[in-house]
């Protein structure tokens, strides 16, 4: 039950509330850039607590795959808030303790019980924080419960499903990689149903990710 709570801490609670520090105090790129710092940091912890070889391809990957995210999203006229920086690499920690630790402490239950237990501790410890910090919620309408709805289910649930499921199966390291897609999705979503153009900057940024994602999984395939 200990280790349960400590998850959710580290999965949910703690990097959920950094998480939208972050995103209120710093532009997304800013935010998304220090984010992407998460797998250089899991494959550390992963050579401390899963006893797993740090390889150089590995390393190679994850640092391709920041440089390529910050060409993605970053601006000139991006700003550095010393608190959401902070936050956002306070989230990155959290989020990679958490990934190495749920590999290590996989319990012998399905994926899909593993999920909800730290959903359930992590919303428990949400709540206070929420009370205190956060305004009373106005009157709720039927599309405002429809997007909360989505929100838990899609946005919590399945998506933390698929990730515990994927943990079971892969290696952190390569797990952790992938996150990388997450701005690469987010610019073509706007090249194709907002008409944004694709500045060769961002193009190269593409490639890069795409390159890091694809030397992460090399790096762990069997020799």
């Amino acid at each position: 039950m200990g280790r349960t709570f400590i998850l959710a801490a580290l999965n949910f609670a703690f990097f959920w509330v950094m998480l939208f520090v972050a995103a209120y105090r710093l532009p997304g790129g800013v935010a998304a850039t220090v984010g992407a710092v998460q797998p250089l940091i899991v494959i550390g912890l992963s050579r401390i607590y899963l006893g797993r070889p740090i390889r150089a391809l590995t390393v190679m990957a994850g640092v391709v795959g920041i440089v390529g995210v910050a060409f993605l999203v970053m601006t000139p006229q991006a700003a550095l808030d010393p608190v959401g920086v902070a936050a956002a690499f306070a989230g990155a920690v959290s989020m990679a303790f958490g990934t190495v630790l749920a590999r290590k402490w996989q319990p012998p239950v399905s994926s899909l019980t593993f999920t909800a237990w730290q959903l359930a501790a992590g919303g428990l410890m949400l709540v206070p924080i929420a009370l205190f910090f956060e305004p009373a919620l106005p009157p709720l309408t039927s599309v405002n419960l429809l997007g909360l709805a989505y929100l838990g289910l899609f946005g919590a649930a399945l998506t933390y499903l698929l990730w515990f499921r994927g943990l079971a199966r892969i290696e952190p390291s390569v797990a952790a990689s992938l996150g990388f897609l997450s701005p690469v999705t987010a610019t073509l979503l706007g090249w194709l149903a907002l008409g944004q153009n694709l500045s060769p900057a961002q193009i190269a940024g593409f490639v890069m990710v795409l390159s890091s994602v694809w030397l992460s999984q090399k790096s762990q395939a069997p020799k």
